[in-house]
């Protein structure tokens, strides 16, 4: 089974900072709590002002495909409709 991996940063805008500071906790723990979450962050960087990182892995695309769905119509979604985001995606086959 494949996992699949998102890894990478978003760049938000000055003036939705304290929005996405006051939506962060609950999106997390929702996605941490959907099945097939293996693991999701989001940190604000240390050095560079408005960018967030982020790291989530899923058990398999169905997973992912889900967090996704949720997440687009989820009020995360409007909230951080304006941080550009930088990710990259990858599919990892587990190894026996």
């Amino acid at each position: 089974m494949a996992k699949v991996m998102l890894t990478g940063y978003l760049i938000v805008p000055n003036q939705d900072v304290q929005a996405i500071d006051q939506a962060l906790e609950e999106h997390i723990q929702l996605t941490r709590d959907e099945p097939g979450c293996l693991l999701f962050y989001v940190n604000k960087h240390e050095s560079i002002a408005n960018r967030f990182d982020v790291c989530k892995a899923f058990a398999n695309e169905a997973a992912f495909e889900a967090h996704q769905a949720r997440t687009q119509a989820s009020p995360w979604s409007k909230v951080a409709s304006n941080a550009s985001r930088h990710y990259s995606v990858s599919v990892v086959s587990e190894q026996r």
